[in-house]
C-alpha cells in the first residue's frame, strides 16, 4: 500500500514524526477502531482518530442527540437535536475525512452484541457512561485479547488507563465490582465540564494511534492517568495486575457473552 499526494499532504504533520513517519501512517489507513458511545468521551476520540487518517472506524451508540448533550459531544450539532447519534457521528466524521470508512451501530453494548461488535477491530475506545458497560467492555476485550482504552469523567475530573490483554492489568484489577446503584454519581447526577471530555477522550485517541503505529511500549497500561482540571494536576498511579482478577486471572471464568443467563 502507498499513501497518495494527497494522502501525504493531508497527514504531514504526523508523517513528518520519527515515532510516525509514512510506515505508521500506511498502519493507520489499515488499522480500525471501535468507538462505544458517541458521547462526551467518544465524540473528541473519532474526531481525533478521523482526522489522523485511521481507514475503519466503528461507532455503537443507540440514543439520539439531545439539547443537554451538545456542551460536551462536538460529534453533533443544535441541527442534529432528535437525531440518532450514530447517523449525526456518521455525518460529521465524513465531512472531516471521506477517506475513513465509518460503520455505524444504532445500538447499546449488550452481553449478547458485545463480541460479535469487538471483534472485527484492531482497537476498542470505551467511552460509555455508565459503569455496567465499562465492565462488560473490560470483561469482553479481556476474553478476546482485545485491546483497549478506558476512561470515565465528571465534574472536573477524568481518568483513563490502556489495557492490552493478557499482558496487562485490566479495568477489574483497579476495581473488582460497579458501585452499587447511587454510590458513585454520574455525569448526569454531578455534571461534567466539556472540556475535560475532550481532554480525556483525546487521549484515548492517543493511545489507540500508539497501539497502531507500534508504540506499544510507550502505553498507558499497568497505570491509571488521573486528571483535575481544577488544579490542573496529573498523576499515573500504578496498577498491578490483580491474579485473583475475575476478568483476567489465574481462575477467571468466561465472559460475560458467554455466560448462561438460565
Amino acid at each position: 500500500m502507498r499513501l497518495t499526494p494527497d494522502q501525504i499532504e493531508r497527514y504531514s504533520r504526523q508523517i513528518m514524526i520519527p515515532d510516525v513517519g509514512g510506515a505508521g501512517q500506511i498502519r493507520l489507513r489499515q488499522a480500525s477502531a471501535l468507538v462505544v458511545g458517541a458521547g462526551g468521551l467518544g465524540s473528541p476520540a473519532a474526531f481525533y482518530l478521523a482526522a489522523a487518517g485511521i481507514g475503519r472506524l466503528g461507532i455503537v451508540d443507540g440514543d439520539t442527540v439531545d439539547l443537554s448533550n451538545l456542551q460536551r459531544q462536538i460529534l453533533h450539532t443544535t441541527a442534529d437535536q432528535g437525531q440518532r447519534k450514530v447517523e449525526s457521528a456518521r455525518s460529521r466524521l465524513r465531512e472531516l475525512n471521506a477517506e475513513v470508512e465509518v460503520e455505524v451501530h444504532d445500538v447499546r453494548l449488550t452481553e449478547d452484541n458485545a463480541a460479535g461488535l469487538m471483534e472485527p477491530y484492531d482497537f476498542v475506545i470505551d467511552g460509555s457512561d455508565n459503569f455496567d458497560t465499562k465492565f462488560l467492555v473490560n470483561d469482553v476485550a479481556v476474553a478476546m485479547s482485545k485491546p483497549f482504552s478506558h476512561a470515565g469523567i465528571v465534574r472536573l475530573q477524568g481518568q483513563t488507563m490502556t489495557v492490552v490483554p493478557p499482558d496487562s492489568a485490566c479495568y477489574r484489577c483497579l476495581f473488582e465490582e460497579p458501585p452499587a446503584p447511587g454510590e458513585v454519581l454520574g455525569c448526569q447526577q454531578a455534571g461534567i465540564l466539556g472540556a475535560v471530555a475532550g481532554t480525556i477522550g483525546s487521549i484515548q485517541a492517543t493511545e489507540a494511534v500508539k497501539y497502531i503505529v507500534g508504540l506499544e511500549e510507550h502505553l498507558l497500561v499497568n497505570s491509571l492517568l488521573t486528571y483535575d482540571a481544577k488544579t490542573m494536576e496529573i498523576r499515573k498511579v500504578p496498577v498491578s495486575p490483580n491474579p485473583r482478577c475475575k476478568a483476567c486471572g489465574a481462575s477467571a471464568g468466561p465472559p460475560a457473552s458467554q455466560r448462561s443467563h438460565a
